[in-house]
């Protein structure tokens, strides 16, 4: 019997302001050079496991030295990586305006894609 597994999202405290529902989780480790981590509710399911997709990025993400990757991770290891890194949340409205706009991209190409599926 498969279920689809629906992750849960954080708290309105975290997820405050104008942020997307698209958006799971935000993490700030406040020291690497990727230390800003977005989970999104997107999810994947292939023959084995969930996937959750996440995008990591820099304080300027957008310029040429800055730093953005996007992925997918399985979802028992976002929950373990939340558990770890649990005094890393931070809230919607602390980040910078770059990496918020990329993040409202990434959220209105989620949009468009359930859209194509529908």
């Amino acid at each position: 019997m498969s279920r689809d597994y629906r992750p849960r999202r954080c708290s309105k405290r975290w997820l405050d302001g104008d942020c997307p529902a698209e958006v799971l989780a935000i993490m700030d480790d406040g020291k690497s050079f990727d230390r800003y981590t977005v989970f999104y509710t997107e999810t994947v399911r292939d023959d084995r496991d969930t996937w959750v997709s996440y995008r990591g990025m820099s304080k300027h993400p957008t310029s040429p030295q800055g730093f953005g990757i996007s992925g997918q991770m399985k979802a028992h290891e976002v929950a373990d990586y939340r558990y770890r890194c649990k005094h890393h949340y931070a809230t919607w409205t602390s980040l910078p305006d770059e990496v918020k706009d990329v993040v409202r991209r990434d959220c209105e190409a989620i949009r468009q894609a359930r859209k194509g599926e529908e």
